[in-house]
């Protein structure tokens, strides 16, 4: 059986399976399914295969910074914790226990985040939200819950059109909604109270990596003195520290000006992703409470090293 495992199929798979699972999140299921099926003898093979397996993914998913943080968090618990027990086997049993918990408190974060965040929006607020974020959602969905009365001005977020995904799911809410062109931003900014961003990973500058648009957007709150809240989940922190989008890892990262016969119709090029400094981030809204973008190094060291 362990011939035939694929760590790229089965991190698909477990996207696939439920719609809820973050990327870091399922490349954890997907390496606590390696230690499972592949069954290593020793603590180097585990710490040679994870190794290979986190290869893999990085190689052949495209934009993969999120799915980086989670192989790292991973990486990081197995490290910590093979020296612990004097046999191989109650170890290899206490990484695949223990690796399925963190699993399961990790994807209980959005329900901290959104008690934490709640405090963030009051009534009559008018928030700009750019992207879909589970954990943005969440907490939106949260403080309609509570019965607190807001609306919110969603980016259509194109090319991948996430902002649809949002509105509609605010609108079956009942939350008043209304979806604008993302170069209609500059012209609103001075009409909302406050944004929304969710992340794909946070850098250890506190920057964020997410869906492209949301650089642009962090300028333009920043010049209009508006609030910009980053709301994501600890386990999205990841160790790099880039200066600029340029030095993302990702697909699509430079102009393309070639045109090919064969091209029947107009692709749009460029990058999917950007990298928002941490000058323009107000504060991050995490499972871990209110963080300044100082503080994520911070967090980072405690996770590696304490």
């Amino acid at each position: 059986m362990s011939e035939g495992f694929s760590i790229t199929k089965t991190y698909l798979k477990f996207l696939e399976e439920d719609s809820e699972m973050t990327m870091p999140i399922a490349a954890i299921e997907a390496l606590v399914t390696l230690l499972r099926i592949k069954n290593p003898g020793t603590a180097a093979e585990v710490i040679n295969s994870i190794k290979s397996a986190v290869d893999e993914l990085v190689k052949t998913i495209p934009n993969s910074v999120s799915l980086r943080a989670g192989c790292d968090i991973f990486m990081r618990f197995v490290l910590r914790n093979l020296h612990l027990y004097g046999d191989w086997e109650s170890c290899k049993k206490h990484l695949i226990e223990n690796g399925q918990l963190f699993v399961s408190r990790a994807k209980s974060s959005r329900e901290k985040i959104a008690e934490i965040g709640i405090d963030f929006i009051t009534d009559d607020d008018i928030i700009l939200v750019h992207g879909f974020s589970r954990a943005v959602y969440s907490l939106l969905s949260h403080a309609a819950n509570n019965l607190i009365r807001f609306r919110c001005v969603i980016t259509e977020t194109r090319p991948s059109n996430q902002g649809e995904q949002l509105y509609k799911l605010l609108a079956e809410k009942g939350i008043p909604v209304t979806l604008v062109v993302d170069g209609a931003v500059g012209s609103i900014i001075d009409k909302v109270d406050k944004v929304f961003v969710g992340a794909e990973g946070v850098a250890e500058s506190g920057g964020i990596i997410n869906v492209i648009g949301t650089y642009p957007v962090g300028v333009l709150a920043h010049n209009a003195r508006k609030p910009f809240y980053v709301v994501t989940e600890s386990h999205k922190f990841v160790r790099m520290f880039p200066l600029s989008s340029d030095d993302l890892p990702m697909e699509n990262k430079f102009l393309d000006f070639t045109r090919r016969p064969s091209d029947s119709e107009i692709k749009v090029s460029g990058p999917t992703i950007d990298y928002t400094s941490q000058e323009y981030i107000t504060a991050l809204i995490t499972d871990l409470g209110v963080l300044t973008p100082s503080a994520v190094s911070e967090e980072l060291i405690k996770m590696w090293y304490d």
